[in-house]
């Protein structure tokens, strides 16, 4: 008798995952924080997952940013990307106020208790999200990396394009851009 295929952990690969959803989410915080516009933070959850939609889904970033230009290569867009613009590697869910993920809460609360991110006021009693050195330390490491140069870019471009925009406002111009595909139940994945 042969030993049986060793399973994956599940609770490994919930790690794995919420890991990538960190690494992701700290670049995102980090290149706002940087970006003229945001007052050095990242301005209500609202805001993180509406830019981070843009992030996941970065060939549909220029149609709801006017700043951006599929063109741009911080967007690193492919003919594939175009083509297929949700076919995405991590996609998000359709929710009450448009794209959402429900990993946000851990994935916030993770970076919060390793000192990375921190809580900050934000506008109309909203928390923000803003970088630590620690966290901006990481994040300048892992920009440096083949594998988050990419995200990094990104992150960098659409936090530049967003400037000066509310969650609300960004979560508007996603639903009146793409209107087709937030035409959907909730809790339906959007691809």
């Amino acid at each position: 008798m042969t030993d049986p295929i060793p399973q994956p952990n599940k609770h490994a690969l919930l790690q794995e995952d919420l890991a990538y959803h960190q690494a992701r989410v700290l670049l995102l915080v980090t290149a706002v924080c940087a970006a003229a516009g945001h007052n050095r933070k990242l301005d209500g959850l609202t805001k993180l997952a509406k830019l981070d939609f843009l992030l996941r889904y970065p060939a549909l970033a220029h149609v709801v940013l006017d700043e951006l230009d599929p063109r741009d290569g911080r967007l690193a867009l492919t003919k594939r990307d175009l083509a297929a613009p949700t076919a995405v590697e991590a996609p998000m869910i359709r929710y009450k106020f448009g794209p959402w993920d429900d990993r946000y809460y851990p994935v916030i609360g993770a970076l919060v208790g390793r000192g990375l991110v921190r809580y900050a006021s934000g506008r109309q009693g909203s928390v923000a999200l803003v970088a630590t050195p620690a966290g901006k330390r990481l994040a300048e490491q892992m920009a440096t990396s083949t594998e988050w140069r990419a995200i990094s870019t990104r992150s960098e471009a659409i936090a530049e394009a967003s400037s000066g925009m509310t969650g609300s406002a960004l979560k508007d111009l996603i639903y009146q851009r793409l209107a087709d595909l937030m035409d959907r139940p909730h809790r339906q994945v959007i691809q």
